[in-house]
C-alpha cells in the first residue's frame, strides 16, 4: 500500500494568541501546562501547528502611531509556543507592527532563534506575500496569510504585514494553485465582536476560492463565526480567540472560540475543534458535554444565516445601526466621551454639515479620490 496516498497530512490552525496579562505570568515563569491545561492534546500528532501570533514578543517601550490598543507580551512567552510545538506564526494582523520596528525584529529574531517559520510579514511586499510550503508524504501544501488593512506596515516601511487585496491575492493563489496540490488561505479580518461575515467578506472569501484557495480560515473578530462548504471548500468566517486574557472578558463570547484541523490526502477534510479560554481560569480548555451542545447549536444558527444572502444582509444592516454613533463620534473634528455623550443627547450639535458629509463619502467611496486620500492621511503615520 502507498503511505503517501494514505497517511494524512494534518495542519492545525488557531485563532488569536496573545500571551497577556495572566497568561504572560504564567508563561514566564515556565508554567505552560497551566497555559494549554487538557487542551494541549490537540497540538499532538499533527504535521503542522499554525497560530496566528497577536502581538510582538519584545521589550521595546516606543509604540507607532496608530488608533486603538498597543499590545506587547515577554520574549520568554516564546516557550509556551514551543511546548505546544508551534512551527509556523501567521503574523499578518493589526498589532504586530504595535512596537515599531525594534518589535518586530525583536518577534522575529526571536521565532528564528526558536525554529519557528513566520509567514504574512516581511521587509517587503514580495516577503510578506511569499507562501510557506509543507512538503509531507509527496504532498506540497503552500499556506498565504492575509490582514485588513489596518496599521499594516512600520513607520519607515522597512517591514510590512499582507494586506488582503482582490488584485494581489489573484496573482498569489494563482501561482501557489500552480505550485502546489493545496493553498490554504489565512486572513485576519472582519468586523470586531460580530459574529457574522459581512455580505462583502462572503464575496471575497468565495472569490479567493475560485482563484485556487482550498481553504479559508480567518480569525480577528474576538468572537466565533460560522463556516460554509462552497463548491467542495471550507471557509471558515472567524475562529475566535484562542488565548487572549483580558481584564473584564470573563464568560462572554470572548472567551469562546474553536481551532481547525485540516486533514490533506487526495482530498480535504476537517475538524472543528471548540474551546473555551481565560475565565475564571486563565488559559485554553477543552468544553464540557453540556457546552459543546450549546456550542454546536450556536455554530449552526450562524451557518443558517450565512448560507442566505437576505438574512445575511438583514444582520449586518442591524450591526450598522447599532455602531453608526460610534463611527458617527469617529468622524467628528473633536472626538471623545464626554463630547460624544453631549452630541448623542442633542446637547452639543454636530459639527460636520450634511454636505461636509458628504464630500467625506465621495472622497472615501471613490476609488480616485481614496487613493489621494491614503497617501495624504499616511503622512501621519
Amino acid at each position: 500500500m502507498n503511505k503517501e496516498k494514505t497517511t494524512p497530512i494534518n495542519i492545525l490552525i488557531t485563532g488569536d494568541f496573545a500571551p497577556i496579562n495572566r497568561v504572560e505570568e504564567l508563561s514566564v515563569k515556565g508554567n505552560f501546562q497551566s497555559v494549554f491545561n487538557d487542551f494541549i492534546d490537540v497540538f499532538k500528532n499533527n504535521d503542522l501547528n499554525v497560530v496566528d501570533l497577536e502581538c510582538p514578543l519584545t521589550h521595546a517601550n516606543t509604540t507607532r502611531p496608530k488608533t486603538g490598543p498597543y499590545q506587547k507580551a515577554h520574549p520568554d512567552t516564546i516557550g509556551a509556543l514551543r511546548y505546544a510545538d508551534v512551527s509556523l506564526l501567521a503574523m499578518a494582523n493589526n498589532h504586530i507592527m504595535d512596537y515599531g520596528e525594534q518589535g518586530v525584529k525583536d518577534t522575529l529574531a526571536l521565532c528564528q532563534q526558536n525554529g519557528m517559520a513566520t509567514i504574512g510579514i516581511g521587509s517587503s511586499h514580495d516577503e510578506a506575500a511569499k507562501p510557506y510550503v509543507l512538503e509531507q508524504y509527496g504532498k506540497k501544501i503552500a499556506l498565504i496569510n492575509y490582514a485588513d488593512n489596518e496599521f499594516l506596515s512600520t513607520p519607515n516601511g522597512n517591514y510590512t504585514c499582507n494586506p488582503i487585496d482582490p488584485v494581489n491575492s489573484y496573482y498569489d493563489i494563482d501561482q501557489a494553485a500552480r505550485h502546489n496540490d493545496f493553498v490554504i488561505v489565512i486572513v485576519h479580518a472582519g468586523n470586531e465582536f460580530y459574529r457574522l461575515p459581512s455580505p462583502r467578506t462572503k464575496k471575497l472569501y468565495r472569490y479567493l476560492a475560485d482563484q485556487g484557495a482550498d481553504a479559508i480560515i480567518a480569525h480577528h473578530t474576538h468572537v466565533f463565526s460560522g463556516y460554509e462548504i462552497y463548491k467542495g471548500k471550507p471557509i471558515f468566517y472567524g475562529l475566535g480567540n484562542f488565548v487572549y486574557d483580558w481584564p473584564g472578558k470573563i464568560h462572554s463570547d470572548w472567551n469562546r472560540g474553536y481551532v481547525v484541523r485540516l486533514s490533506f490526502t487526495d482530498t480535504l477534510a476537517y475538524k472543528i475543534i471548540p474551546l473555551k479560554q481565560s475565565n475564571t481560569e486563565p488559559g485554553v480548555h477543552h468544553l464540557t458535554d453540556d457546552e459543546k451542545g450549546v456550542f454546536d447549536a450556536d455554530i449552526r444558527t450562524l451557518n443558517n444565516i450565512i448560507a442566505n444572502d437576505n438574512q445575511l444582509e438583514a444582520e449586518f444592516k442591524k450591526y450598522c445601526q447599532s455602531v453608526f454613533p460610534m463611527y458617527d463620534a469617529f468622524i467628528e473634528p473633536n472626538f471623545g466621551r464626554y463630547i460624544t455623550a453631549l452630541q448623542k443627547r442633542g446637547w452639543l450639535p454636530k459639527l460636520l454639515s450634511r454636505q461636509k458629509r458628504l464630500f467625506h463619502l465621495n472622497l472615501s467611496r471613490c476609488e480616485s479620490h481614496r487613493d489621494v486620500l491614503l497617501r495624504l492621511l499616511k503622512k501621519y503615520e
